[in-house]
C-alpha cells in the first residue's frame, strides 16, 4: 500500500485533533454534566413537582443598608446579599454583581411563577456605578430579563457569561459580553474572572434543554480572592476549583434539595455546602438561594437550620456568616 493510501487511511479512521480534545462536558448539541453517578431522570424530576410544597413564608427579613457608604466604597472589599443568589461583591475598585434579580417573580411571565418573599437588599436605584455581572446559568431565578436589560441600558456593565448566553443576550441588544467555558478567564480593571465547573442545568423553555452551558465563577482580585457558586449539585470534581484560591470567601447556595434524602443533583444541600466549603479551604462562606423567593421545596427556615448543625458538626461554625438581604460582610 501506498504512502497516500495509509494516510487516507489514517484520517478516515483516527479522531480529528478537535474531536480528541472535546470538553467531557460537551455534548453533541449541548453541555452536560461530567460525574460518572449524576442521574436526575424523569421520575425524580416528576416526584420533586408532585411533592407538596410548605405554605409560603415571609422570607428573610431585610436589614436597611448604608447604600451611600456601597457608593462611596473605593477598594475595601465588602459583600451584599440582595438575596438568593444575587449579591454585589466590591473588590479593587469593581463593582461586581452576581446573578442579579430585581423582579417580583422568577418567571417568564409577571403574573405567576414562584413569587418573591423579601424585597432586594439594595433598591435598584441606590447602586453603585456596576462594572461587572456574573451570570452563572440561564434559570429565571439566575437570569432575570427585566433587570438584565436595566442594568445595561443604565450601568452599561460588562456580562461575564458561559458558553451560549452571548448570543441569547446580544438577541436582546445587549452587546458588552464575555463569554468563556469552564477554565477559561477574562480581566476587567485588574480583577480576573474564571468560569469555573458547576454541576446543574439550563434551559428557559422545553426548546432549549441545556444548550447552554452552566458554570460557577472565580473572581481573584489582587489580594482577595472569591468563589461564587451559582446553582450546582455536589460532585468530588469541584475541589478542582481550590486550585484557584486560597479563596477568602465562598458564597455557596444552600437551598432547592426538595428534601432529597440521598441528595439533590442539581442543588447542594446544606451539609454539602459545609462539604464544599471545606473542600475548596475558603476562608469564610455565607450561604444563599434560600429565602428569597416561594421557589424550594423545603420551609424557608429549614436550610439555615440544617446548615448550622452541618457547621457545628464539622467545627467551622465560626467561618460560616449567614447574611440577611441588604447586610454588608467585609472580607
Amino acid at each position: 500500500m501506498t504512502l497516500v493510501a495509509l494516510l487516507a487511511l489514517a484520517s478516515l479512521v483516527a479522531p480529528s485533533e478537535g474531536a480528541r480534545r472535546q470538553p467531557l462536558h460537551h455534548a453533541r448539541d449541548g453541555f452536560r454534566n461530567v460525574a460518572e453517578t449524576y442521574s436526575y431522570g424523569w421520575l425524580v424530576r416528576l416526584q420533586g413537582l408532585l411533592t407538596r410544597r410548605p405554605a409560603p413564608e415571609v422570607g428573610v427579613p431585610a436589614v436597611a443598608n448604608d447604600a451611600a457608604a456601597l457608593r462611596a466604597n473605593g477598594h475595601h472589599p465588602t459583600a451584599t446579599w440582595l438575596g438568593h443568589a444575587s449579591f454585589l461583591i466590591q473588590l479593587d475598585g469593581v463593582n461586581i454583581l452576581t446573578d442579579p434579580n430585581w423582579s417580583e417573580r422568577a418567571s417568564p411571565v409577571s403574573f405567576a411563577g414562584p413569587r418573591r418573599l423579601v424585597p432586594p437588599g439594595i433598591r435598584f436605584e441606590d447602586l453603585p456605578p456596576i462594572h461587572a455581572v456574573i451570570i452563572s446559568h440561564d434559570h429565571y431565578d439566575h437570569l432575570d430579563e427585566a433587570t438584565v436589560l436595566r442594568l445595561a441600558r443604565e450601568h452599561r456593565p460588562r456580562f461575564f457569561v458561559p458558553l451560549g448566553l452571548a448570543a441569547w443576550l446580544a438577541d436582546r441588544g445587549v452587546e458588552n459580553v464575555v463569554e468563556r467555558d469552564w477554565w477559561e478567564r477574562a480581566e476587567l480593571r485588574g480583577v480576573t474572572f474564571v468560569c469555573t465547573p458547576a454541576q446543574h442545568s439550563s434551559g428557559r423553555g422545553l426548546h432549549d434543554q441545556n444548550e447552554r452551558l452552566w458554570a460557577s465563577w472565580a473572581v481573584l482580585g489582587a489580594a482577595r480572592r472569591l468563589y461564587f457558586a451559582g446553582d450546582t449539585g455536589y460532585y468530588p470534581g469541584l475541589k478542582e476549583i481550590a486550585r484557584l484560591g486560597p479563596f477568602d470567601l465562598a458564597l455557596l447556595p444552600i437551598g432547592g434539595y426538595s428534601r432529597l434524602d440521598g441528595g439533590h443533583p442539581n442543588h447542594l444541600n446544606p451539609e454539602e455546602a459545609v462539604r464544599l466549603f471545606e473542600d475548596l479551604g475558603a476562608r469564610l462562606m455565607v450561604p444563599m438561594h434560600w429565602g428569597t423567593f416561594d421557589l424550594n421545596r423545603e420551609p424557608a427556615d429549614e436550610p439555615p437550620a440544617r446548615l448550622r448543625a452541618a457547621a457545628l458538626a464539622a467545627g467551622v461554625e465560626r467561618r460560616i456568616e449567614p447574611l440577611r438581604p441588604g447586610q454588608t460582610l467585609d472580607w
